[in-house]
Formats: structure tokens, C-alpha cells, sequence
């Protein structure tokens, strides 16, 4: 993964802006803080919130990744495992998709900033020469 890829922001959790601070409080499976994020990072200072309700637009990306589970438990079933029946599958996808839930929270959040916020190599520094 190369540091400034949306691709890198959204598997290590870290600001889109700077790629450096973190985004969420703590780990999707801490249920007290699941999903919660810093207002601003801590290291650029780029504040996440964009506008009220801004992270209502992440249930269309949770929606999405949760059809992307269904069609690959469906199609490894039918394709690999032939013998495994319809409601077998029924119990496999909603297992993880319980199982799983948490981390689909906090997913479908990182992606969603970062389909609205660029990365700005130059963004620790301004914010350190602005605060100076």
C-alpha cells in the first residue's frame, strides 16, 4: 500500500487528508466508541465532520458492502461448496453479517470521507505553520 491512495486511508483507518492521523477514537470492535470519530485530526487538523448529518450518505456505502458479502457467500457456496443448501447459506451470511457489523460501520465511514476529502501531502505542515 503506498501512503496518499484512498486505498491506504481506508485499510489503515487514518485521516484522507494526511494519511497520518487517526480517524476513529478507537478499534470498529470497542462497542462503547464503534463508529465514533474525532472531530478534527490530530495531526493536520482537518476537521471531519463537513456538514450536520454528513455521514448519513455512509449507509448507501454500508448497503453496498453489505450486498458485496451477500454475492460473495453466494456465489463461493454455489461455485465451491455445491452441496451447501439455501438456508445453510442463509446462516453462514447472517452470522457475518452480525459477526461483522461493526467493522461494516466503520468501513463504510472511512470510505465515505474519502470520497470527499483529497489528500494533501503538504497538510502537517500548514497546519503546524498556522498554528505558530
Amino acid at each position: 500500500m503506498i501512503k496518499g491512495t484512498k486505498i491506504y486511508s481506508i485499510i489503515t483507518f487514518k485521516c484522507p487528508c494526511c494519511h497520518e492521523g487517526d480517524f476513529f477514537i478507537s478499534h470498529p470492535y470497542n462497542f462503547k466508541f464503534t463508529g465514533d470519530i474525532y472531530e478534527n485530526c490530530t495531526v493536520c487538523g482537518k476537521k471531519y465532520m463537513l456538514e450536520p448529518g454528513f455521514y448519513q450518505g455512509a449507509m448507501y456505502v454500508s448497503y453496498g458492502l453489505g450486498v458485496l458479502l451477500f454475492v460473495s457467500i453466494w456465489a463461493s457456496c454455489n461455485l465451491f461448496f455445491t452441496s451447501i443448501g439455501a438456508w445453510s447459506q442463509i446462516g453462514i451470511f447472517s452470522f457475518l453479517i452480525i459477526f461483522l457489523s461493526p467493522l461494516l460501520f466503520s468501513l463504510s465511514k472511512i470510505i465515505y470521507a474519502n470520497i470527499f476529502m483529497k489528500f494533501d501531502a503538504n497538510a502537517k505542515s500548514n497546519y503546524i505553520k498556522s498554528k505558530i
